[in-house]
């Protein structure tokens, strides 16, 4: 076990501290099988079905990548969830065939001193999308909702004013004409923990794990209330959250996309195509389930 990242923690997690139920489900369940039991779906959306929903999606991305550089629009999406709940494979999929100058990437690092001593939006505002360009953010200015108030990153008094200024932050930018769009991927305790034993015997992706994953599968609670408070304070009619359930990272990556699709007025959109998301898995915070 030593030659596993952080000595094998995930493992040794799985094998003495998960809750029985969570062991079970992880130990029973087969490669398709859908681990949680309140799922809308029992098995895995078949390959094939996938690829071809897949394909035709991204031609739609294309078009919309089109008439995004064609006409200014600017568009940002916030990824946001449970580590391992699938925001980098779901950005994959959206930036798979597109102009990385026109859909850019937006990951940023932990904070630097001068960062740290900035407006805490600060940072974040200069990788907003100039006219014609698609930002997505992987993860956002949310960290402070969630992972920073779990970890005690920041204080209550600087989560507080956080909460307190984000309504008109993002007010100002849906005035300022951009279109945000506000993903939260959620997935099962199971199978959380299930995507992050597979990581740790990956070599290729070992690279993944941090301190903060195997602190986080013990903090699972901690998670939920500050999920469920930040629903609460920042979900609303100019801002709204998009909950997409994520157990099945295939039919998660096709509701996420036909939702960005669905919200935009593009040239050359097929309506045969761009059909609304699968309601069981994608709504707002009342289909969220810690």
């Amino acid at each position: 076990m030593t030659d596993l990242p952080f000595d094998g923690a995930i493992t040794q997690f799985y094998e003495q501290d998960s809750p029985d139920e969570i062991r079970r489900a992880i130990a029973d369940g087969g490669k398709r099988d859908i681990l949680a039991d309140d799922y809308p779906y029992d098995r895995r959306l078949r390959h094939a079905a996938y690829a071809a929903d897949l394909q035709a999606l991204q031609i739609e991305l294309a078009k919309l990548q089109a008439d995004v550089k064609a006409t200014g629009k600017r568009i940002a999406v916030l990824f946001e969830g449970r580590d391992a709940a699938g925001k980098g494979g779901t950005i994959k999929r959206f930036r798979q065939n597109m102009n990385p100058r026109v859909a850019r990437l937006v990951a940023l690092p932990a904070p630097s001193n001068r960062e740290k001593s900035e407006w805490y939006f600060q940072r974040y505002v200069e990788q907003l999308p100039a006219g014609g360009e698609i930002v997505l953010f992987d993860r956002s200015w949310y960290n402070r909702g969630v992972v920073e108030h779990v970890f005690d990153f920041c204080t209550p008094e600087e989560r507080e004013r956080f909460f307190g200024q984000l309504p008109a932050f993002e007010r100002m930018l849906v005035d300022e004409g951009i279109l945000l769009v506000k993903f939260w991927l959620t997935v099962g305790r199971a199978e959380q923990l299930r995507r992050f034993l597979q990581r740790e015997k990956d070599p290729l992706k070992q690279w993944k794990l941090s301190w903060v994953d195997i602190e986080g599968l013990k903090r699972w609670d901690a998670y939920s209330a500050a999920i469920r408070e930040t629903f609460a304070r920042s979900h609303n009619g100019h801002a709204p959250w998009t909950v997409i359930r994520s157990d099945d990272k295939r039919r998660a990556r096709l509701a996420a996309i036909r939702h960005v699709l669905s919200l935009v007025d593009y040239k050359g959109r097929s309506d045969k195509v761009v059909t609304a998301p699968d309601p069981l898995i994608c709504g707002g915070p009342e289909i969220w389930t810690p």
